[in-house]
């Protein structure tokens, strides 16, 4: 193109080019592109123009080139496609007519901080630096499937819409970014997409509000993150979908607000994270998913975990912040399954390396009592037994209670009413008490049961006592069992 074809407000650009200068055309300064539509020909740059700025406009010697253009309108399609550009590209605070097409292009670098755009279509584009669009406002997807960028990618308080709610308002699928995801504050109309993508930096999503209602408001299944993925005082409207992701640092979804009734809030299944951190905000509305995931610390807040939570093979090292059993175990109750024993035996793990031996002992109860109810009815009086007796051996000071009950009652009765002697002169004097013990203790003997026999109801209250006392001795080593094999 050739210079005298350009209009005044392109010749300006076109002059500075070469050495790098800025042109502004913003005013008031630092105004964004969102009523760029309205600008006249003193602010408008032909896209035309630009391409072949970038790709055949001469330098001068000494000098280093760049394209530093500031509250223009641009018209036509930019289009870049498979283009290498060696110099650094800001278009600040623009407003593009049409969406830009930098399809397999490489930049050094590319700044469109507070641009207006229809869109942005730049699938396996590459960023040698830094590409930075924060403060934008996308009216249309913008596409980044695929694309390396070497340095961070910026998008603070940048706004996605999309008039096509079927398609991802913004994609970065597969992307590879060498350093931060830096979006705090980014707004959302539709799904973001982070299938597959790696980021060597923290993926900094706090203060998002990311709105897909009914739908998944954030895409991140198999997500790679070498630090840490940051939801702080997000407000989430949608599913928020981690599957398979794997978080070296701390996944925070701190003083944020998940809603997705009737679904899933949050599914961060089959992933490995270092931390989880879901506290000081309003309990989740949806299931809150970790089905095989694997942490080293779960820091979840009792009232986070006032839905459906599934945990079926969730392991981690360790839980806080600490809690009564009494506030962790209605968790365990609303899995949805039928019994989980893995999940009991997981919180009692947790409760263990911390000393909490009481908690521990309380989890474990509570997990028999809720095996019970899978059980057939007769199996399910026997565990009844168990667990009035002696708690399932947990409680075994119980059993000693009902024993010194039992043998009061019957050393009164027999004491007052003994039982006849069966070889009056071989029988030894009669024991009110050693006879009851007799009786309770099936293993040993006194002496006086055989030598002595009871008649009418009397013989009936030996029955139970020598019934009753099986019941304690076998419930008390099933439960000395247990705790030999756990230790």
């Amino acid at each position: 193109m050739e210079i005298n074809d350009l209009t005044a407000a392109e010749a300006r650009v076109w002059r500075a080019f070469p050495r790098g200068e800025a042109v502004d055309f913003s005013d008031p300064a630092g105004e964004d592109g969102t009523d760029g539509g309205e600008w006249g020909p003193e602010r408008t740059v032909r896209a035309g123009v630009l391409r072949a700025l970038l790709l055949t406009a001469p330098q001068e010697e000494g000098e280093i080139a760049a394209l530093k253009l500031t509250g223009a309108r641009i018209t036509g399609v930019l289009d870049l496609r498979y283009a290498t550009v060696d110099v650094a590209v800001r278009l600040a605070g623009c407003h593009f007519d049409a969406v830009p097409l930098l399809y397999g292009a490489r930049l050094r670098q590319l700044n469109l901080s507070r641009s207006a755009l229809p869109g942005l279509t730049a699938a396996t584009l590459r960023v040698e630096g830094v590409l930075r669009m924060t403060d934008c406002d996308f009216r249309g997807p913008v596409r980044l499937g695929g694309a390396q960028v070497a340095g961070a990618l910026f998008l603070e308080r940048a706004a996605f819409t999309a008039p096509d709610a079927t398609e991802p308002v913004l994609q970065l699928n597969q992307t590879a970014i060498g350093d931060d995801l830096c979006a705090p504050g980014l707004r959302a109309r539709g799904e973001v997409r982070l299938t597959g993508a790696r980021i060597t930096g923290t993926v900094n999503l706090n203060d998002a509000e990311l709105h897909r209602p009914g739908g998944t408001a954030l895409q991140a299944e198999t997500l790679g993150a070498e630090a840490d993925v940051l939801l702080r005082r997000a407000d989430v409207h949608g599913r928020l979908e981690l599957r398979g992701a794997r978080v070296a640092g701390r996944l925070d979804l701190s003083y944020s607000r998940l809603r997705n009734p009737g679904g899933t809030a949050v599914r961060a299944s089959s992933c490995v994270i270092g931390e989880l951190w879901l506290r000081e905000g309003p309990p989740p509305q949806g299931a809150l998913n970790l089905r095989r995931t694997q942490m080293e610390v779960l820091f979840l807040d009792p009232d986070m975990a006032t839905g459906m939570v599934r945990l079926s093979g969730l392991t981690y090292a360790s839980l806080i912040p600490h809690e009564p059993a009494e506030r962790r175990l209605p968790m365990l109750e609303r899995d949805g399954e039928s019994y989980l024993p893995f999940a009991y035996e997981q919180l009692t793990a947790a409760y263990r390396r911390i000393g909490d031996d009481d908690a521990a002992r309380l989890v474990q109860l509570a997990k028999q009592r809720r095996h019970r109810r899978t059980l057939p009815w007769y199996a399910r009086v026997w565990g009844h037994l168990q667990d009035v007796t002696v708690g399932y051996g947990f409680r075994p000071l119980r059993a000693g209670g009902w024993l010194l009950s039992l043998l009061a009652v019957g050393s009164v009765v027999y004491a007052l009413r003994p039982p006849h002697a069966l070889k009056p002169s071989e029988a030894p004097h009669f024991n009110p008490v050693f006879y009851t013990l007799d009786l309770l203790l099936p293993v040993i003997s006194f002496g006086q049961e055989g030598a002595f026999a009871p008649d009418g109801w009397y013989q009936t209250l030996s029955y139970v006592l020598v019934i009753t006392g099986w019941i304690l001795a076998s419930t008390v080593l099933a439960g000395v069992t247990r705790t030999v094999s756990r230790q």
